[in-house]
């Protein structure tokens, strides 16, 4: 990423800025337009991934009442979430990020820092949540409906976008995670630029409420799971040895055991390669008075981003009777467009 800056001589010929007619304005950062394409292209395409991805699983788990499970409606929220944030937040960042401008005015960088922060915390959370389902299911089979009914689950996720809504814009329109931070946000603010600032105390509050906490316990709780799992898959496959009658049964079980363990590591894998980095470093940023360059961030963000298009693979494309649905779904749109072509052809 090559910003320019005015030469010494106080030469502003070389520069562009985001709103050339007004003083104070932002410069732009200027990029080879190859690049340019190249981050609208692959930022474009995560985008899209993103809401179909996402909007494919939620046609499936509301119109196939097999799907109708408590897991599963966490899912659908999840994928609401996901699906959310593709549409009102990613693009906006996007022309963010290659223009290195904010043309939406002040207040709606209020709004989007707010939708950003409060979609995030409402995917993480999620993800937390299908963790304890995960954990009642495999640890707890026995207890899990009586522990687990939906009505529950549906409380537990309106909870969920209540707590991230007040958190994301309460943080933000209080300001009380730019506190001690006026003079550095005065000097370096114009017009055309949309940073959300966060001082010591508040870059630690905001990153254990919206990651290391969901994130310790979904790594308790996968932990535990992926032993419990492994266990299963042992004893089955000790009973094997001794049990023939039940051979094919037992094959089957112990594959879906271990099937169910990898899956997990998958999930907390790519969970913690997209999260992780963003987190560390915005509890770092202000113990090194903000020197993470502002490409890092947004790379950082994007990593991020990354983890809600991934969700629908890992969630919902892992297993056999989400993909007979998408199978079905994917048929009958097409059916319909090759429908719509002939009779328009007629």
């Amino acid at each position: 990423m090559e910003n320019t800056d005015m030469n010494q001589t106080g030469d502003m010929a070389a520069v562009l800025f985001c709103f050339p007619h007004l003083q104070g304005s932002c410069p732009r950062t200027l990029r080879l337009y190859v690049t340019r394409v190249a981050m609208y292209a692959f930022m474009l395409t995560t985008i899209l991934m993103t809401v179909c991805g996402n909007l494919l699983v939620i046609i499936a788990i509301s119109h196939f009442k097999q799907l109708h499970s408590p897991t599963n409606f966490i899912l659908r929220s999840l994928t609401v979430v996901d699906c959310c944030l593709g549409c009102f937040v990613m693009p906006f960042s996007m022309v963010r990020s290659v223009e290195g401008c904010w043309y939406l005015g002040k207040h709606f960088c209020k709004v989007h820092s707010s939708l950003d922060m409060m979609f995030c915390t409402t995917s993480i959370l999620h993800l937390c949540l299908v963790s304890i389902d995960r954990y009642w299911a495999i640890c707890h089979p026995l207890q899990y409906r009586t522990a687990v009914p939906i009505i529950k689950v549906i409380m537990c996720i309106g909870i969920i976008w209540l707590f991230a809504f007040v958190f994301g814009f309460g943080v933000v329109f209080s300001e009380v995670n730019a506190v001690g931070l006026e003079a550095l946000i005065l000097m370096s603010s114009c017009v055309g630029s949309c940073a959300l600032f966060f001082n010591k105390e508040w870059s630690i509050i905001a990153s254990l409420v919206a990651f290391f906490i969901p994130g310790a316990v979904m790594t308790f709780l996968y932990v535990k799971i992926f032993y419990v799992a492994q266990k299963h898959a042992k004893v089955i496959s000790d009973r094997m040895a001794t049990v023939s009658f039940h051979e094919l049964k037992n094959q089957a079980s112990e594959q879906r055991e271990r099937k169910a363990a990898k899956t997990l590591a998958i999930v907390m894998g790519v969970f913690l390669f997209c999260w992780l980095p963003y987190f560390i470093t915005t509890i770092i940023d202000p113990f090194i008075n903000f020197m993470t360059p502002v490409g890092i961030f947004d790379a950082l963000v994007w990593f991020a981003y990354f983890n809600s298009t991934c969700n629908p693979i890992i969630y919902a494309f892992f297993y056999p009777h989400f993909q007979n649905a998408f199978k079905i779904i994917i048929g009958k749109i097409f059916s319909l467009k090759i429908t719509s072509v002939i009779l328009l052809s007629l």
